[in-house]
């Protein structure tokens, strides 16, 4: 059994105004409320010192601290106080009248035991701040292994990710955020992808001066009142379960208690190791500069569907083929089946029987859709030449459209896969480009990214969920964080349905949008399937794909700090 190490935590959640001693009193304020409470380490938001509006670049240098400088000495001084570690967040100046938005880990003797600068500014914050030209550090400490991000860099998967391969246990994340999706989303996914604590700390309250809010809100084009902090400071756990989470609106100290040896166990419900599946060899474009887009959507109207049958096993495949023809002549043009569904409990027991009735089922399929332009895709056995591979196939009323052979090893499919595919392929449609993540690949961020670095569009999953994480937050993410659709189907289970997940074509701040500002700046639109035998459809817009850019000089893809993800692609 794993050993035990409970040690409490909390995040802080306050506003910060143009007023740095005002600031300070209030972050001593909640951490000494935080150390009543016992916690041993505290998280702030994101900007404590000043809030994140500046008038030219002397202004912004002029309200950012020094590093030793009596407004980060005093919190030293609270940590030596309370015996505790301490996590703020300011902006401080560097040489040359350069500025950073550093995250700074106190100790309990007082001592400043790591900075980190974050690595993926947004929007205004571009023209004031130096991005991260280090690594952010992992810190070992007797609380356990520490690692930092702020905000924008947890909207993106990498930077979490680059600190969780390098053995932190639990994520310090520092955020200044207006967005809902952030807390509902962003956060949690962190979290349950990485199997980490993450220990999150928002702003409440205005988040520019109040002269400065209609004049703001303008250029973002959203309502004043949006303009502050979301709240919802949160403690999430390994598994994504929010352990304490604060409110809206207004100051709170958010506490939990954490085991921190169980971000240790990567293990999946089958066996498999998170990590140590992972396959950073073919990773590799990751790492590398942006380039221009090169494919352009040719469709802004896609009906898609999911199919979810009575049963897995022979009878299925029947069933199948009928559900498969209905939804292609009722206007589905992308339809997407369970992983193996045609085998019992989708299961291979039988290597060769399985393949033999794979053929068969791409057959059927291609059969059904007979007189359509429709495509499904779906899963099966294939020939290696030392064995067999498991295969995501699109097949079309012709025939075979594209194969994926799954890239991941899974504990499920260890007695009878093989041989592994190495790279990510992609088809053109008339409507647009696909790719197709197969059965374990699903739960990792790497694989989509592969495929959005292809200006992939629109992504069949035929798998098998085994983890709520992955319905719930999980593919919900990889459409977010890539601007791209998924259509998602598996075997329904307790863990969750098959889903149809699709960018909203709002999105962009600084832009008009076609409906009122809600809250949520990245957050996909998602169809669920009924647990029940049929089809579930919903109209897509691939084109939403070719819209990256979340606010004036952030991308989602582009703006990844690339010449820092070293650790994304080496082996471990």
């Amino acid at each position: 059994m794993p050993s035990t190490h409970t040690i409490r935590v909390a995040a802080l959640q306050f506003s910060a105004g143009e007023d740095i001693d005002a600031n300070l009193t209030t972050c001593l304020r909640l951490i000494d409320e935080a150390a009543a409470k016992g916690a041993q380490l505290m998280v702030t938001p994101e900007f404590v010192n000043h809030c994140s509006w500046y008038q030219d670049a002397e202004h912004c240098y002029r309200v950012a601290v020094p590093l030793d400088g009596p407004f980060l000495a005093a919190i030293a001084a609270r940590a030596r106080q309370h015996r505790c570690h301490i996590v703020v967040n300011c902006t401080v100046r560097r040489r040359n009248n350069a500025v950073t938005g550093t995250n700074i880990l106190f100790g309990p003797t007082g001592a400043l035991l790591a900075t980190s600068d974050k690595q993926v500014l947004m929007g205004n914050e571009n023209n004031f701040l130096e991005r991260a030209q280090e690594l952010s550090p992992i810190v070992l400490t007797p609380l356990g292994r520490l690692g930092m991000y702020s905000c924008m860099d947890g909207v993106i998967n990498e930077p979490p990710r680059v600190l969780a391969l390098r053995g932190a246990q639990v994520l310090c994340n520092t955020l200044n955020s207006f967005a809902n999706d952030e807390a509902s989303l962003h956060i949690p996914v962190r979290a349950a992808e990485n199997k980490t604590f993450v220990v999150a700390a928002n702003k409440s309250g205005p988040l520019v001066p109040a002269a400065m809010t209609q004049v703001v809100a303008d250029k973002l084009k959203i309502a004043p009142e949006r303009l502050h902090g979301a709240g919802e400071s949160q403690i999430v756990a390994p598994d994504g379960r929010v352990l304490a989470r604060g409110p809206i609106f207004g100051e709170a100290v958010v506490i939990a208690d954490i085991d921190v040896a169980a971000a240790d166990d990567k293990r999946r419900p089958d066996g498999t190791d998170l990590f140590a599946s992972r396959r950073p060899e073919i990773y590799g474009p990751i790492a590398e500069a942006p380039r221009p887009r090169a494919y352009q959507a040719r469709a802004t109207r896609v009906t898609a569907a999911v199919v979810q049958l009575a049963a897995s096993g022979p009878a299925a495949a029947v069933e199948a083929a009928r559900r498969v023809a209905e939804a292609a002549l009722g206007g589905a043009q992308f339809i997407v089946l369970p992983e193996l569904f045609f085998l019992d409990g989708g299961q291979v027991r039988d290597p060769k029987d399985a393949l033999r009735r794979s053929g068969e089922v791409e057959l059927a399929l291609s059969h059904a859709l007979q007189g359509t332009e429709a495509v499904v895709a779906f899963s099966a056995v294939a020939a290696a030449a030392n064995g067999f591979r498991h295969d995501g196939v699109v097949v079309s009323a012709t025939g075979v459209v594209l194969r994926q052979t799954q890239l991941h090893r899974a504990q499920r499919h260890a007695g009878w896969i093989t041989t592994y595919g190495n790279h990510v392929a992609t088809a053109d449609l008339s409507w647009g480009r696909i790719a197709v993540v197969v059965g374990n690949d699903a739960i990792y961020p790497e694989t989509f990214r592969l495929a959005a670095l292809q200006d992939v569009e629109v992504v069949a999953v035929p798998t098998t969920i085994l983890e709520r994480w992955e319905v719930e937050v999980g593919l919900v993410e990889r459409s977010a964080e890539n601007r791209m659709t998924i259509v998602m189907a598996t075997l329904p289970s307790a863990a969750g349905t098959s889903r149809i997940i699709a960018p909203d074509r709002d999105f962009t701040l600084w832009t008009q949008w076609t409906r009122p500002f809600d809250g949520n700046i990245n957050c996909p639109n998602v169809t669920q399937a009924l647990a029940g035998p049929g089809v579930t459809t919903a109209v897509i817009d691939p084109s939403t794909a070719g819209n990256r850019q979340v606010t004036l000089k952030t991308d989602v893809l582009d703006s990844r700090p690339y010449w820092l993800l070293g650790p994304l692609v080496e082996a471990r």
